[in-house]
Order: C-alpha cells, then structure tokens, then sequence
C-alpha cells in the first residue's frame, strides 16, 4: 500500500491527484491556496493516539444513546402495558399504542433528524461549532435523565400522556444526535482522514455495545425496569463523558494544529480566484465570510459520486437490517433450545451485524481502496444489491409468496450478515471519509453535513421501502 506521503497532501486532503488534468492541476492549485498551513507551523503527532482516542469515544457518546433508546424494546412493551391496576379499556390502549410504537419513533426520529441536518447546514458559518456541540450534548443529556427518572415512575395512569412524552423525547434526541454528529464529522474533515475513521468506528462501536447489552438483559432475565434503568444510566454516563472529551480536544497540540483557522474560500467553480491577503495573513476579517451560507451546489457537485454511493450502500443495508433479516428463524427451532429460539435473533442478527459492521470500520484506518475517484467504488456498492434475494430465500417466516427455502442451514444467515455487516462499514466509511477531503479546508465542516444528510436519505429510503420487501417475501 502506498503511504500517506505519496498522496498528495494538505491540512485536508490525502487523495491521489491525476497531474495529466486541467481540472485536477486547478484543484491541486486551490488545495494550495486554501489550505497550506504558514511555512513555520510543522505537523505534531497525535501523542498517545489522543485524539484518535477522543474521536473513537464521541463516535460512541453520539449513537449509543439512540441505540439505548431502542434496544430497550421489553421496557416500552411494559410501560405500555402496565398492569398494575389497570383501568377498563386500559389494555386496549396500550395495545394500540404498541402496534404502531416502532413506527411513531421511526417518522419522529426521521423527520426531526432531516430538519436538524438542513438548519445545522444554515448555521455552520453562523454559529461556533463549539456552541452546537455542547448544547446537542447538553439536550441529549437533559433528555435521557428525564428518562430515567420516569423509569421507575408508575404511569399506568397517564399512558397517552407518557407516549407523548416519549415520542417528544424521541424527536429532540434524534435531532440534537444528528446535529452532535454532523458537526463532530464536519469537524474531523480538518484532520486527517484516520480520526475520521475513528468517529465513524465509535459509532459502530455504540451499535455492538448495544447489541451486548440485549443478550446480556436476555440471559440475566432480570426486572425489565432495572434493565432499563442501567440502559439509561449508561447512556447518562457516556454522555457526561462526551462533554468532558469534547473540552479536552483543544488542549492537546495535534488538534490545536488542525483547528487553527483556515484560509477563506471564494466560490470555487472553473476559475481558480487566489485570495487578496498575502501569504502571511493569518486569515480573513472576521464576519468576511464566516457569516454566509456555505456554497451548496459546488460542495452537491464535487460530492455527487461519493454521495451516490453512501445513499445507496445504506438504502440496500436499511432494505435487509432490520426489516428482514430479525424475522429469519432458525431451521431446529422446533427443538426448543434457547440458543434456536430466544437467542438466534439478537445473535445472528444484531450483534453479528453490529460488530460485522465495526470490523468493516476499523480495516480502513490501515487499507483504503479503492480511492474517491475510483469507479472500482460505486461498483462495488452496487454490487451488493446481490444480498437482496440472498436474504429473501432463507428461513425467513412468515412467508406468504416465496414458499420456498433455498438456504437450508443456519450457517447461512450467519454468513450473509457477516458479509452485509463487513461490507457496510467499510465501503460506508469510506465514502464518508472521502466526502470531506476533496472540498477545500473550509468548506470540509460544510460537506460533513451534507454527507450526514446523504447517510440520512438513504436510511429513509431504505426503511420506507422495506415494508414493500416484506410484502414481496
């Protein structure tokens, strides 16, 4: 593999450049321009891998959460069936609201993170990155210890009331969680391409953590409210945590390097527009261009291909997990064993899947091919519109149009989750980490948003078409 070095480098960009090309010299001429630190500035080293560190911690503090949120499935089916003198017609409502639970979270969830990425775009330039971080983290916080606390409150009598609460509770989480990691993921476009392979890693990280946590909660069979209580007692912490990593990042030297402000970009189209102030000014006036919305159709057309892919790659992954794949059953589950009924789910499906994904990941920190402007990429993303008919033709059940089963083994959803997993975390962190290198300096905050929102699309695709999947099998 080539090293670093070969690439050709800047404060952020570590892409190969074609020299044979008018439109690769320009943009290597601009890459120049914006983002060459001054001659007496040298490169410090992330000691004790700090900041990589830091990142890999807020790519977990940013979804675990959410993750939490979710996983603690028997805990609403409780809360919402609360049998503890229940008043007539009590279990009906409950009932109601249970049916339809999963996709009231999924339309708050989705709607809320679609504005906040959309109003967190209009605000890069507005407002500090620090303000926007710390406040997500500070509603986050504030949301998930409302949570607790009524963890343990009885709200058999108020069940409408508590679903609302819920449901709002939902919306703001996701939002401020999008707006945390849109902006942590903005942020890292300044570093090199390894912290934000580590962001992205964290929070496949939270995944698997959540996916332990579940079989965990399954074996222990404890009491489904103190299950709960430490899901959102974790969540509490490693949110404390963020707050504290995020106010140490400037300390360290490394990110000091990299934060340090960036030459301002005109508006970059087929005409190179060298800045007015000499090389030894330290930026533009403040308010020049910090109070004006970043450019969005240039940063749509340079991030058009990269955008294709991560749309695609988590349209196909939101279409199979987790739609399809959690009603895959085990062939000997007539046998009653724990491990073909209780545990073949949460086993093959999100743990496998989760730290699937996180492998996936991690492998970029140390191979990343093929490049961004590579058509080996997109290739390979389409390629995995084979996992469909892979997934549709084993025990999945109920079945009502395909009645047959091809995969007669378990070691065959085992294999294809292991495949979607693998090839979804490392193509997706590719594509991600691509997204914000080829854009000049300044504009990498800018991207990162707009990468976010292509990451968003695709899930909502995904997930809208997934009930027409399942209609089909």
């Amino acid at each position: 593999m080539a090293s670093e070095d070969d690439f050709h480098h800047s404060s952020n960009s570590t892409y190969r450049t074609a020299s044979s090309s008018v439109h690769a010299d320009q943009e290597a001429l601009l890459e120049k321009l914006f983002d060459r630190p001054p001659p007496s500035l040298q490169r410090p080293k992330d000691r004790f891998h700090g900041a990589y560190i830091i990142f890999f911690s807020l790519g977990i503090g940013g979804l675990l959460p959410w993750n939490f949120f979710i996983t603690a499935k028997e805990y609403w089916v409780f809360k919402f069936r609360n049998c503890s003198n229940p008043a007539a017609g009590e279990d009906s409502v409950g009932s109601d609201i249970l049916n339809y639970f999963e996709s009231y979270l999924t339309v708050a969830s989705t709607v809320s993170s679609v504005l906040c990425l959309m109003a967190n775009f209009l605000l890069v330039n507005r407002v500090p990155i620090r303000v926007r971080v710390l406040a997500s983290l500070t509603v986050m916080l504030t949301i998930f210890l409302v949570m607790t606390v009524l963890v343990k409150v009885d709200t058999s009598s108020w069940t409408y009331g508590f679903f609302a609460v819920t449901i709002v509770c939902m919306a703001v989480l996701s939002g401020t969680s999008t707006i945390f990691n849109s902006s942590i993921f903005g942020m890292t476009g300044s570093f090199p391409m390894r912290n934000s392979q580590a962001l992205i890693s964290g929070g496949a990280m939270g995944g698997t953590i959540s996916a332990v946590a579940l079989l965990v909660d399954l074996a222990a069979s404890s009491d489904v409210t103190d299950s709960a209580l430490a899901f959102f007692l974790t969540a509490d912490v490693f949110l404390g945590l963020c707050v504290g990593l995020y106010l140490l990042l400037p300390r360290l030297e490394y990110a000091r390097f990299y934060l340090r402000p960036a030459w301002p970009a005109h508006v970059f189209s087929g005409e190179v527009q060298p800045p007015q102030d000499p090389p030894s000014a330290p930026s533009a006036a403040p308010g020049s261009h910090d109070s004006c919305i970043p450019p969005l159709r240039p940063i749509l057309k340079r991030t058009a291909g990269l955008g294709f892919c991560v749309v695609f790659l988590f349209f196909i992954t939101s279409l199979i997990f987790p739609a399809v794949s959690t009603n895959i059953e085990s062939l000997d589950k007539g046998s009653g064993s724990p491990w073909t009924t209780k545990f073949f789910v949460p086993l093959t499906t999100f743990l496998l899947f989760n730290f699937a994904d996180l492998c996936g990941r991690q492998v970029t920190a140390w191979i990343q091919v093929p490049g961004p402007r590579s058509k080996v990429l997109p290739g390979l993303v389409l390629l995995r519109t084979c996992l469909l008919p892979l997934f549709m033709f084993c025990n999945y059940q109920p079945r009502v149009r395909l009645h047959t089963v091809v995969f007669q083994s378990d070691l065959y959803p085992v294999l294809f989750t292991s495949v979607l997993g693998l090839s979804n975390g490392y193509l997706s962190t590719l594509a991600l980490m691509y997204g914000p290198k080829i854009v000049p300096r300044e504009l990498a905050e800018a991207t990162g948003v707009v990468m976010s929102f292509y990451l968003c699309l695709g899930l909502v695709l995904g997930s809208a078409c997934s009930a027409l999947l399942v209609h089909l099998i």
